[in-house]
């Protein structure tokens, strides 16, 4: 604005200038708050946030783990896994002294003594070709021709065995190697590629062979007391899709589907039926399901906590980061001492702090203290990214501190981040997947190598006893069986169900 221009306001009295005034403090609010905004995406990353560490850069962000105090390398009682001495080697090489060195007289005598050194080597990789003849004999009787039987899964000229197709599916599904890599490595290493096209296919038998194998993982996970839920974007014929996962520390199942909501969560056939405590982060959609109980990954909580403590000057975020921690290190310490929950005084006195911190992040964060409203919009005003936080902690404060009454329910929900983040690697190394055929066949092979894994079985024996028609079933559904569960957390006084 030019002076000219303010003159011409001033000289029309004090009511022109209030309503400029107006105008002005009004958009500098809303700039205030623009930049502000920009100012938390800049300053949101890994260690504060949801975001992958992919999305920080170079930069280095730190930990929210604290120190344990060991030293680095394998801990004091750790079997090793250095290499030692067979008694059976499979090819043994004398290497005679047969002269003297000092004097060069003969030595034809027996060795009086043997010292031994054992080299450990793959032999050269070569793959054998076994072929089956079918003998036809004719009857010198009765004239009939009489064909003999080729063995069962033999029914082409020239085909690839179990173990080969097993070896693929492992090196393509578990390793992640890309389908022309994979080419590359059997030319290499057999001097025969294992086209795109073969690998496809094995793929595609392994993914039938396992259907019951996945319906009977769904149905262990079904009668487990605590499952882990989450999902992550995917990209499928260059389109974002969302890969659903659930799973147990032994069971692990992904899915599929074009949305992230209730129709991805339905399509898996778990959520819909299951009755036990389903672990989770803050997606809605989760609490859409009321057949089971639900909690809050308190992991996500923390990292939240993170964020405003280092882009907020409030007191009420590290007072509930502190009191959070000291409640998981009073629950670790109770398991330690073979404990099934905390005592009754330590539960009131964390439920207690937690609503007084509640309260003082509501004094320090009124809820006129919100984004200003653009001209013209309608609807619910938006939220500050630290009041969203604190209305979700207070609203669902008995699921964020469950897992004080059960300790059977996690502090956090790693289990299923670990399950997930292999999916993640898969799609940084090959982009995504092409067809959404191709992408049920990693959802449901890569379950499965996943709970092999969780059960200290051999991937690759476990896909080819898969291909041969004899996948790994699991046994290891849990009874549900939960503790004292809170009814009305932090509502009045505390009411226990057994």
């Amino acid at each position: 604005m030019r002076r000219e221009d303010f003159r011409v306001i001033y000289d029309q009295g004090p009511d022109a200038v209030f309503a400029l005034v107006e105008t002005l403090v009004a958009q500098v609010a809303v700039l205030t708050a623009k930049v502000k905004e920009l100012e938390s995406r800049i300053n949101t990353n890994s260690r504060n946030s949801g975001k992958p560490p992919s999305s920080d850069g170079l930069a280095r962000t730190k930990s929210l783990r604290k120190k344990s105090g060991k030293k680095s390398g394998a801990q004091k009682g750790h079997p090793g896994h250095t290499l030692k001495m067979t008694p059976t080697p499979d090819k043994v090489e004398v290497h005679q002294v047969t002269q003297c060195k000092h004097c060069g007289a003969s030595l034809p005598d027996k060795a009086e003594s043997i010292k031994k050194r054992q080299v450990v080597d793959t032999p050269p990789l070569k793959l054998e070709v076994t072929e089956h003849q079918a003998e036809q004999k004719t009857c010198p009787i009765c004239g009939t021709c009489n064909k003999a039987s080729f063995p069962e899964g033999v029914t082409q000229p020239v085909q690839y065995g179990p173990l080969i197709k097993a070896l693929a599916v492992y090196m393509n599904q578990y390793q992640l190697i890309p389908y022309d890599r994979v080419e590359e490595l059997f030319k290499d290493l057999f001097g025969q590629p294992f086209s795109e096209g073969s690998l496809f296919t094995a793929n595609e038998i392994c993914y039938e062979a396992l259907e019951g194998a996945e319906q009977e993982i769904k149905r262990q996970i079904l009668n487990a007391p605590v499952i882990n839920r989450d999902e992550t974007g995917a990209r499928v014929e260059g389109k974002t899709h969302w890969l659903h996962v659930a799973g147990t520390p032994k069971l692990t199942c992904y899915n599929i589907h074009q949305k992230r909501g209730t129709d991805g969560m339905d399509d898996m056939v778990i959520l819909p039926f299951y009755t036990g405590i389903s672990k989770h982060d803050g997606l809605k959609a989760y609490f859409k399901y009321t057949n089971c109980r639900h909690s809050l990954c308190n992991d996500h909580h923390c990292r939240e906590l993170k964020w405003v403590i280092e882009n907020e000057r409030q007191d009420w975020p590290q007072q509930m980061y502190d009191l959070l921690l000291e409640a998981k290190a009073a629950v670790d310490e109770a398991k330690d001492n073979a404990k099934t929950c905390l005592e009754l005084e330590q539960l009131v006195d964390f439920e207690r702090r937690y609503c007084s911190i509640i309260a003082l992040g509501y004094r320090e964060n009124p809820f006129f203290e919100v984004w200003p409203r653009p001209k013209g919009q309608r609807g619910r005003l938006k939220r500050t990214k630290t009041r969203n936080l604190l209305e979700r902690l207070d609203k669902y404060r008995t699921e964020a501190l469950n897992f004080m009454f059960d300790f059977l329910i996690p502090f956090g929900n790693n289990q299923a981040e670990r399950d997930i983040r292999m999916t993640k690697v898969q799609q940084k190394i090959s982009g995504g997947f092409r067809s959404l055929q191709g992408a049920k066949i990693f959802c449901r092979i890569r379950g499965y190598i996943s709970t092999v894994k969780k059960n200290a079985v051999l991937v690759l024996e476990a896909i080819r006893n898969a291909l041969m028609g004899n996948p790994f079933v699991p046994n290891c559904a849990d009874v549900l069986k939960l503790g004292v569960w809170p009814t009305n957390l932090g509502r009045g006084r505390l009411v226990f169900n057994s």
